[in-house]
């Protein structure tokens, strides 16, 4: 009977038998059967399966939810029993953010299986907001406000932009003394709809986004640092993204860093109000929990408070102090 809800779930997540069978390393015959097995015992057809989808009927809508509800009792009831031991064991799935993942998150979890032999991370990397309650996903790390609903989230570090530009670039066009100098500057924004906190200060422009001129836009984050290492103009990035190519002396802080205050002490971010933080996410009650919190936990070490990329850049950034004034003193 398990077997059987599994299947059911799996078709219904895949919208197709052939998709579920790969996933479940089954063959599309042997699914079937489970899925013929289940609707005689219930004596209700629970799915409509033609050759191009598979439909769940009212019946199928019915019994979809409190088969889930059944599978993840007794994810959870296996877990536990498995996180009982000395040592956590098994498999935790993970989505993270393209750019997070690769600098951040990919290191942070290197350590975490370091210490942890027994354990099993998946790390599914992607810049979609990925529905934990659809996908087998135990914390999803996401940059942005803490989600509404029924998710959990734990605040991992704090995320503000930090204005920046290559050596290069400042030697040639001079450097910004305040943010109303941008709009004498050739700028990198985002294609599209951007976060309204980009090119936005506090006091500035009446707290709107700065008409900034977009020398070079692109629809990829990475892409337009890319194009600021090169020269191109000046970014308007977040703080883990651009934290090391700053510390290497590719990128300069336009503006003074604000003083580095632990989580504890800290007052909202001024310069940028509507960033909020980097975030673990997690659903309720889901099975894995000892294992997704042990995962938190470790973050939450491995970033530190204040995050290392923070206190890095900062480091950087006040040995460019003394240009910076520099160069906003001369005519």
């Amino acid at each position: 009977m398990i077997d059987s809800l599994h299947c059911l779930v799996a078709v219904v997540e895949q919208r197709s038998l052939s998709r579920a069978a790969a996933d479940l390393k089954l063959s599309v015959s042997s699914v079937s059967r489970k899925l013929d097995a289940l609707e005689a015992h219930l004596g209700a057809r629970l799915l409509v399966r033609g050759t191009r989808q598979v439909v769940l009927t009212d019946a199928g809508e019915r019994f979809l939810p409190r088969a889930r509800a059944v599978l993840s009792e007794l994810a959870e009831g296996m877990a536990a029993v498995q996180d009982v031991g000395p040592e956590p064991r098994g498999l935790l799935t993970v989505t993270a953010p393209a750019g997070f993942a690769r600098l951040h998150a990919a290191p942070a979890i290197a350590s975490l299986v370091a210490r942890y032999p027994l354990l099993q991370v998946q790390l599914l990397v992607g810049d979609s907001v990925v529905d934990l309650t659809e996908q087998r996903v135990d914390v999803a790390l996401r940059a942005g406000v803490a989600p509404s609903g029924e998710l959990v989230a734990t605040r991992l570090a704090p995320q503000h932009r930090v204005v920046s530009a290559s050596p290069a670039y400042l030697a040639r066009h001079g450097w910004p003394a305040t943010p109303l100098d941008l709009l004498q500057h050739q700028c990198l924004s985002m294609v599209g709809k951007s976060p309204r906190a980009w090119w936005r200060f506090e006091g500035v422009n009446h707290n709107q986004p700065l008409p900034v001129k977009a020398a070079f836009s692109c629809d990829d984050t990475d892409t337009l640092m890319h194009a600021a290492l090169a020269g191109a103009g000046i970014i308007h990035l977040a703080n883990w993204m651009v934290s090391d190519a700053i510390v290497a002396g590719k990128l300069v802080p336009v503006f003074p860093m604000a003083p580095l205050v632990p989580a504890s002490g800290r007052a909202p971010l001024r310069h940028d109000p509507d960033e909020s933080a980097i975030h673990a996410v997690h659903m309720p009650g889901r099975s894995n929990h000892a294992k997704a919190q042990l995962l938190i936990n470790h973050l939450r070490e491995f970033f530190g408070d204040p995050p290392y990329w923070d206190v890095a850049m900062v480091k950087a950034g006040a040995g460019a102090g003394a240009a910076r004034a520099v160069a906003a003193r001369a005519p």
